[in-house]
């Protein structure tokens, strides 16, 4: 079966910077619902159209195309007294923006005394990255994995 809107494929993946550096890759494989659902970056999807099991893609994206641009308005520095407990590098929190009131989830960046800086940019924001997937299972999707817009049971999402 090729790859086409509303299939479910599975997939292993690495992801490279522009040195080559392994940003993230795959332990389990990951499975999303094709056809434009926002599961999976659009370039990643646009190259597995039509592809089948056993099939690799090979995609270098610019920020844009990926994980974004680097928005240093996105970077805090808090009171370590704001945070309801002990704070470490690598916490997540999430927080309201004043200015748009969308819910944005900051990473703990640095711990200072009793300064705190937190980052809601995806850590690859700014980075070009390269993705390289292998397809190991497509199937059709279930009805109710459409009308939710995304994958259920396994390596999907549960309810």
């Amino acid at each position: 079966m090729q790859i086409a809107k509303d299939t479910v494929v599975t997939l292993h993946y690495e992801m490279f910077d522009a040195e080559g550096n392994s940003l993230d890759k795959t332990e389990e494989p990951i499975a999303y619902l094709h056809g434009g659902y926002d599961n999976i970056l659009p370039l990643v999807e646009e190259a597995l159209e039509g592809k089948a099991v056993g099939d690799s893609i090979d995609v270098t994206m610019q920020p844009e195309e990926a994980f974004g641009e680097f928005e240093p308005e996105l970077v805090r520095t808090e009171e370590k007294s704001v945070f309801p407990m002990e704070v470490e590098l690598g916490m997540m929190f999430e927080a309201d923006d004043p200015e748009t009131g969308d819910v944005l989830l900051f990473r703990v960046t640095e711990v200072d005394g009793n300064k705190v800086t937190v980052d809601a940019n995806h850590p690859f924001a700014g980075q070009t990255v390269r993705f390289v997937g292998k397809v190991e299972e497509v199937r059709k999707a279930e009805p109710e994995e459409i009308t939710h817009g995304h994958v259920h049971g396994a390596h999907g999402h549960h309810h």
